[in-house]
């Protein structure tokens, strides 16, 4: 990534992650930039043609994107209020194909449910090996 940010001309920042003064927004909106297919390979021929890619990828990242942190909407759905509509509709989606065929599926669909808030980096203790309502009650019917 250094050496990538040194041929567009980019001075990179010294910001190492978990310390205090970086900001995990930017960073975790670097990597998805870095790994975007349309990561400019050579540097930019003048500052326009820079902010005109990055007004694009602004755009892109906001209306088409869709991030899996929120349930795979895009930020503007979410922003807009519509995220919970289209989260109930792919979930019913998902629980009309499972019941069609059963087979298909191994335990449980994907959870569809409103995520409310939203960590970069959550404490890994109280998430970890942490089975969701769901997965407990299908256990419990199995049992």
């Amino acid at each position: 990534m250094l050496a990538t940010l040194q041929q567009l001309g980019f001075m990179p920042s010294l910001s190492r992650p978990a310390v205090s003064n970086d900001n995990p927004f930017s960073e975790s909106l670097f990597k998805t930039l870095k790994y975007r297919s349309q990561y400019p390979l050579q540097p930019f021929a003048d500052l326009s043609r820079a902010r005109e890619w990055v007004a694009d990828l602004v755009c892109w990242y906001n209306h088409e994107h869709r991030h899996s942190a929120i349930g795979f909407v895009t930020p503007a759905q979410r922003h807009a209020g519509l995220a919970a509509a289209l989260l109930n509709q792919r979930k019913a989606l998902y629980e009309d194909a499972r019941r069609q065929n059963p087979r298909r599926w191994s335990q449980h669909t994907r959870n569809w449910n409103r995520i409310h808030t939203v960590h970069l980096n959550p404490d890994h203790a109280e998430t970890q090996n942490k089975p969701t309502q769901e997965m407990a009650n299908q256990e419990k019917i199995a049992a």
